[in-house]
């Protein structure tokens, strides 16, 4: 196995006296772990930070060893991880597709989408400008993996009209007319999910409580759970922002 190309880097983990295992992005071969000698050195340390992209070369000699991965920088957004609220969203972005994509299995839209919102919080460090970025990227995550909402018309009565809420459990649109005095057991639909375009703070915390519940019902479950913390901390921020 030989591969050289561009990836973002998603998750570090430290093995042996002075290794890691870098967990990185590619757009033509998905999720790729590989190990790193003397990963955890000052050499290493400001090349290896979640959301930089490298040009990495993967050598193994079988399918079933873990690479070897020599890593070059190509654009660092360590400088962001001084700022608070783009940190968090770094980590969160990084950890969430590193905890739910399988390895090996190319997702390009998902490598263009998360390079886009990795580019839009470093453009723009206030979350207005990435916040509803970060809403459909969790929602593209959800689609590619196969639990995408299914949003197009009303569970119960088949309108595409006046859509505002969404079913906790199967995931499906739900009207105005359809919620039928159960709008507190559903979730809120922001229009800006369906329709594009910008969105107030309300509409995005509400479309960031939509997606967090499927997110942690039907991707985060098990040892992928502990990621959900670092989600927790990228609300509680976006929350004090907007207060």
């Amino acid at each position: 196995m030989h591969l050289r190309t561009s990836a973002i880097v998603l998750a570090i983990r430290p093995h042996g006296e002075s290794g890691a295992i870098v967990r990185a992005l590619t757009a033509e071969a998905g999720l790729l772990a590989g190990y790193v000698r003397g990963g955890r050195s000052r050499q290493h340390r400001p090349v290896l930070q979640p959301g930089n992209v490298i040009l990495g070369d993967w050598r193994a000699r079988t399918e079933e060893q873990l690479p070897a991965l020599v890593a070059e920088l190509v654009h660092s957004r360590a400088p962001m991880f001084r700022e608070p609220l783009p940190a968090a969203a770094f980590d969160w972005a990084t950890a969430l597709t590193a905890a739910s994509l399988p390895e090996g299995q190319p997702y390009p839209p998902v490598h263009a989408a998360l390079g886009g919102l990795l580019d839009a919080i470093e453009a723009a460090p206030a979350a207005r400008g990435w916040a509803v970025a970060l809403v459909r990227y969790e929602l593209l995550l959800l689609a590619m993996l196969g639990f995408g909402l299914d949003l197009e018309r009303c569970a119960a009565t088949g309108t595409t009209e006046n859509l505002a809420f969404v079913s906790p459990k199967s995931g499906m649109a739900v009207s105005r007319a359809g919620a039928g005095g159960y709008e507190s057991r559903l979730l809120p639909l922001p229009a800006f999910v369906r329709t594009g375009g910008a969105a107030e703070w309300n509409d995005i915390l509400d479309g960031l409580r939509l997606t967090g519940h499927f997110l942690e019902r039907d991707l985060l479950h098990g040892r992928a759970a502990e990621v959900l913390a670092a989600r927790s901390r990228l609300v509680d921020r976006l929350n004090r922002a907007v207060a």
